[in-house]
């Protein structure tokens, strides 16, 4: 293990390498907060990416693409004479300090779930009115049903027996299986469509499920036998548009098989 000197060092040389940055390089000179914003969300993906793959290499160079743009903004804020690195990082050392009263207090907990339920009530504390008022509005669908769920668990609003959620989503695809039927509108067939995916959410959450990573990893799943159609198809010299849906079926089963 690295000691502690040698990481306050690398971190150091780093923040000395973003000041000559800022001074000296015309493009990190013209850079501000809003022209990094899609950067960083673009290098938050490309760590999730290496993280689904496992790859390691990938995943630390990605965490260091991630921390490069932290000290960037801490650079920006600190030409404004709005903050600077030691305040980012002292907010969230007395952050986590605050939230961890069972680690640096007297505050007993006996599990996990019990300590998002005392951050809940804690974030209360710091002045957050509503508990769903920490979800971020951007963040993507799947994962946004997911914490808001998760944060109405904390303070009880869930189901007693996890057993009980498949009711409500057969009842759910039900009503999405009716509405298509009695062809009602676009808008009626989204909303209750938006209450299935909503409840798939919830089921894949009581099980312990993380619906983001579940649905990523079958989306590279038929990307791969999709390839593998195309590829089969290539080599007969035809192209899918000329092949029979039970053709390409045949060749589906090989690629599941493999």
């Amino acid at each position: 293990m690295k000691r502690m000197e040698e990481k306050l060092k690398a971190f150091e040389e780093l923040l000395k390498i973003m000041d000559r940055l800022r001074e000296q390089c015309p493009w990190d000179r013209e850079q501000t907060m809003d022209s990094l914003r899609n950067l960083t969300i673009e290098e938050t993906y490309e760590l999730a990416d290496a993280i689904m793959d496992q790859d390691m290499v990938e995943i630390r160079k990605e965490l260091g693409d991630l921390l490069l743009h932290i000290v960037f903004y801490a650079k920006i804020g600190s030409e404004k004479g709005e903050f600077d690195i030691t305040d980012v990082i002292r907010g969230i050392n007395q952050k986590l300090v605050f939230r961890h009263p069972h680690v640096f207090g007297e505050r007993k907990v006996k599990d996990a779930g019990e300590v998002i339920e005392n951050w809940e009530e804690i974030k209360r504390k710091e002045g957050n009115r509503s508990v769903l008022s920490g979800v971020p509005v951007s963040l993507p669908a799947v994962i946004k049903s997911h914490r808001i769920q998760d944060k109405a668990r904390a303070v009880g609003f869930d189901w007693q027996n996890r057993e009980e959620v498949w009711d409500k989503v057969i009842e759910e695809l039900q009503e999405v299986k009716e509405e298509v039927i009695n062809g009602h509108s676009k808008d009626k067939m989204e909303e209750e469509i938006g209450d299935l995916l909503f409840s798939i959410v919830n089921a894949a959450r009581l099980y312990g499920i993380e619906p983001e990573t579940a649905l990523e990893k079958t989306n590279r799943k038929f990307i791969k036998r999709f390839s593998y159609l195309e590829d089969q198809a290539n080599r007969s010299g035809r192209s899918l548009k000329e092949m029979t849906l039970e053709e390409m079926e045949q060749i589906w089963q090989e690629a599941k098989s493999r």
